[in-house]
């Protein structure tokens, strides 16, 4: 039997759909494990593929490229001391004619079903494959629409070792690793495609330290990093032996390859490296989530610069400089475009804040265009107050504004609404709602004002935005207000963001009845207004831009409303 192996843990970040591209990752991490004498490199789950990618792997087209590119792979192999565990979209023969049984994926027996697998290649072949058992149907997750369930089954043997190997959701719950136990498995993997949320990490060390103690075996867990669509991946990818001690912890938000050499002594198989990475917490952990997914949704998407609405306000301030810190200032393009309503102090507030982030702001004044506007439509609304409609003409005129600069110079508008407007609807579809994508829409307004303070102490180290402040003092500290009236303040239609922010926190992430928050303490009349604009704003949410996922219930994919909604809890 074998006495030591080295094996490498490669957290890599994959583009959706990307199959060469992947693979051309998969192979430069290779050969540096190949370099480092390793035994064998394991990568995520589906990293061949991409993940999360929905109806995407149930084209059988695309199920036949995978699969004929796993075998390139596994060629690749051969006479090399380095072996490699992968995740992708697999049958067990190729598709070629089946794409009826890849639509129809629950029949007798196996032949034909799409499994989320985990492959070996070893020596020029696909030497094992392990299909993933346990498929999610919570939160973000559809895996059972796509994919057909594994079976359990035993480990796979490999050198003298026999490696339990699971994928993902398999290692959340007992069943899979007690099988394997049972079936003579020494050092258990899980290659996961598990996305950030705050706190996420610290779950799941608590799930795979339940693994390690309830079947006494080491455990080499493997994340995926990078932006996917709203999703982002936080890598974190650890190791613990089978006293639970953490050996390896790899960063959080970086690619990277980590080495590990392991003995098998008269207490089976121990990680003798160490190598921990302090993990990123609270303000540090969602301001780095927000940067990766930004800079992926943007580059991998073929944007190379993007341009918002700086309004002197603090939700485009944060964005602006999340945008720099994702692309650097040089990619940033910003605009003031004020009314007869806009202060001077968020003309001043606004340059403030293009100087310290050192992006070009151009002002574009929509006064003629409200003036246009009002001849157009005044014999319409003869005789009629002005009223919202006129302050929605002015959000849709800088949101007409935006997307013609989007169209004229192929830069991707970014949206700023934070996740208190969404939820009550406090912004104007095809107005400021228009963009391709969110940079703090699954952030409460309370948790803007404190990650803004929080940026200007401290930069991640992933940012490539300046040191020190970027948002400017009087941006966080005076009233908030759209500047669509005289003297509009948000609390003029709002109730105040910590209350506000308090009750959708009851309402969505913790599904709560109304009568659950009165009873906490807050008023019924506010509780009422707060959950009826919640629900007839769900028409709003569903033409939305995506939004990075910082929390564990975010809108879009986790949390699905119908919106002809009559319940009254």
């Amino acid at each position: 039997m074998a006495k030591n192996l080295r094996i490498a843990i490669a957290q890599i970040n994959v583009t959706g759909g990307d199959i060469n591209g992947n693979a051309d990752k998969i192979r430069a991490k290779y050969q540096e494990a190949l370099q480092a004498d390793c035994d064998l490199v394991v990568f995520h789950e589906m990293c061949l593929a991409g993940y999360v990618i929905d109806d995407l792997a149930l084209r059988p087209a695309f199920v036949d490229q995978v699969r004929a590119k796993a075998e390139e792979l596994a060629r690749e192999t051969a006479g090399n001391k380095t072996a490699m565990i992968i995740g992708a979209p697999w049958i067990d023969e190729p598709a070629g004619e089946m794409s009826s049984q890849i639509e129809d994926k629950r029949f007798s027996d196996n032949h034909g079903k799409l499994f989320n697998s985990a492959l070996l290649l070893e020596d020029g072949e696909i030497r094992s494959t392990k299909h993933k058992i346990l498929l999610p149907n919570t939160s973000v997750f559809d895996d059972y629409r796509v994919f057909t369930p594994g079976s359990l089954c035993g480990p796979m043997s490999f050198r003298g070792a026999r490696l339990g190997v699971m994928v993902c959701e398999d290692s959340w719950h007992e069943d899979v690793a007690e099988c394997l136990d049972e079936s003579g498995s020494e050092i258990l993997i899980a290659i996961n495609g598990s996305p950030y949320e705050l706190g996420k990490q610290d779950v799941r060390i608590q799930k795979i330290v339940a693994r390690v103690t309830e079947t006494e075996q080491p455990f080499i867990f493997v994340n995926q990093v990078g932006g996917q669509d709203e999703l982002v991946f936080d890598g974190g990818s650890f190791v613990l032996n089978a006293d639970a001690a953490l050996k390896v912890q790899m960063p959080m938000f970086q690619e990277g390859l980590q080495v590990t050499d392991w003995v098998d002594g008269p207490e089976g198989w121990t990680c003798e490296t160490t190598a921990v990475e302090a993990p990123l917490e609270n303000y540090e952990s969602d301001y780095a989530a927000m940067v990766l997914a930004l800079r992926d949704y943007v580059t991998k998407n073929g944007f190379k610069s993007v341009v918002l609405g700086l309004s002197g306000g603090i939700d485009s301030a944060i964005t602006a400089a999340v945008a720099v810190d994702a692309l650097g200032a040089d990619a940033v393009h910003a605009l003031m475009m004020p009314s007869p309503y806009t202060s001077k102090e968020s003309l001043e507030d606004a340059a403030h804040a293009a100087e310290l982030l050192g992006i070009r702001l151009d002002e574009v004044n929509i006064g003629p265009a409200m003036e246009a506007f009002d001849s157009m439509l005044g014999p319409l609304f003869e005789g009629r107050d002005k009223d919202l409609t006129e302050e929605n003409i002015q959000a849709r005129t800088r949101g007409n504004i935006l997307m013609s600069m989007s169209n004229k110079f192929g830069s991707m508008l970014l949206t700023t609404g934070n996740k208190s407007e969404i939820a009550v609807g406090y912004a104007t579809l095809y107005g400021d709602m228009c963009g391709g994508y969110n940079a703090i829409g699954d952030m409460y307004k309370t948790r803007v004002f404190e990650m803004c303070r929080w940026r200007n102490q401290h930069k991640p180290a992933i940012a490539l935005g300046p040191e020190g402040e970027v948002v400017p003092e009087r941006i966080i500290t005076k009233p908030p207000s759209a500047e669509l009236r005289p003297d509009q303040k948000d609390e003029d239609s709002l109730p105040p963001y910590d209350v506000l922010d308090a009750i959708l926190t009851g309402l969505i992430e913790d599904e709560k009845s109304r009568a659950d928050l009165v009873t906490e303490g807050h008023e019924q009349a506010t509780v009422d207004r707060v959950w009826r604009l919640l629900h007839i704003a769900e028409y709003k949410r569903r033409q939305a831009a995506p939004a990075v996922r910082l929390s564990r219930r975010a809108f879009g994919r986790d949390r699905r409303y119908p919106i002809t909604n009559r319940f009254g809890g």
